[in-house]
C-alpha cells in the first residue's frame, strides 16, 4: 500500500476544515430580511446619533438622473429632498458625492472600460449643466461636495479625511446607481468598519433585477437596508410619508 506523506495529509486536512468552516457559516448565517422590509430585530437596532452620522448622497446628477427611466424617477427625487430637509434640521452632516472630468477626460484611462466609454459622450464634464447636482437636491451652505473620478465615493477622494474629521462612524447612504456608487461605497466602507444603512427607495438602477438582488441579497450582509420613511421616523419626524 502506498504511504500517505504528510503534505497529502496536511491538504486533506485543509480541505475538511474548509468544508466544514462554509458548512458552519451556511447554517448560521443570517437570513436576508423581505423586500423592503426590515426585521424586528434590525427595526429596533437602528437607530440615529446625529453627532456621529452623516448622509451621503450619491451622483444624484443630471447626466446621471437622466439615465433612470422617467417613471418613478420624479417621485424618488422628492423623497429625497425630503429626507435631506429633515437631515438637516436634524444636524446631520450632509455629504454629496459627484463623479466629474475635466475636459478632455484625463483622468480616464483607456483600459477603463466603463468610463473610456463615457468620453465619447462628453457627459459628466466639469462645469457643463450634466454634470451638476439636480437642483431640487442641492446642496445647501454647510453641505459638504467631494468629487471623484471613478465608481466608489471613497476612491480618488478625500472622503474618508472628511469623515474622520467629523468623528462620523455610521454613514446613511443612498445615490445612482445601485449597482455602481451604492454597491461599491458599501463594500468599501464596511472594510472600514463603519456602521451602514441604505436607503432603498432613494437608490435606482436601471437593471430592476439587480436592484432587487443587492437589496434583498446582498446588501442586508453589510447594511441595514431601510425606506425614507425608516430614516425619517428614526431622527424624529412625526408622520413621515
Amino acid at each position: 500500500m502506498r504511504t500517505i506523506t504528510r503534505t497529502t495529509l496536511l491538504v486533506l486536512a485543509l480541505i475538511l476544515a474548509t468544508g466544514a468552516a462554509f458548512a458552519a457559516d451556511k447554517q448560521d448565517a443570517p437570513k436576508a430580511p423581505p423586500k423592503g422590509q426590515l426585521s424586528v430585530q434590525a427595526e429596533r437596532a437602528f437607530t440615529v446619533d446625529p453627532a456621529r452620522t452623516a448622509l451621503l448622497v450619491m451622483d444624484y446628477q443630471n447626466d446621471i438622473l437622466g439615465m433612470i427611466p422617467e417613471e418613478g424617477r420624479a417621485a424618488m427625487v422628492e423623497r429625497a429632498a425630503t429626507v435631506l430637509k429633515e437631515a438637516r434640521k436634524a444636524r446631520i452632516p450632509v455629504i454629496y458625492v459627484a463623479v466629474r472630468f475635466r475636459p478632455g477626460y484625463p483622468e480616464v484611462s483607456p483600459q477603463n472600460k466603463l468610463f473610456s466609454g463615457l468620453k465619447k459622450t462628453g457627459m459628466l464634464v466639469e462645469g457643463t449643466p450634466g454634470a451638476e447636482i439636480d437642483p431640487r437636491v442641492a446642496p445647501q451652505p454647510g453641505d459638504i461636495v467631494v468629487t471623484k473620478r471613478r465608481v466608489g465615493a471613497f476612491s480618488t477622494t478625500d472622503l474618508e479625511t472628511v469623515l474622520r474629521s467629523h468623528n462620523i462612524n455610521k454613514l446613511v447612504l443612498f445615490g445612482i446607481s445601485t449597482s455602481g456608487v451604492v454597491l461599491s461605497t458599501v463594500r468599501w466602507a464596511a472594510d472600514m468598519d463603519y456602521s451602514l444603512a441604505v436607503v432603498s427607495d432613494l437608490c435606482a438602477d436601471r437593471d430592476t433585477e439587480v436592484q432587487r438582488v443587492l437589496m434583498d441579497k446582498v446588501f442586508p450582509w453589510q447594511a441595514t437596508v431601510i425606506t425614507s420613511k425608516e430614516f425619517l421616523t428614526a431622527i424624529g419626524v412625526k408622520e413621515a410619508n
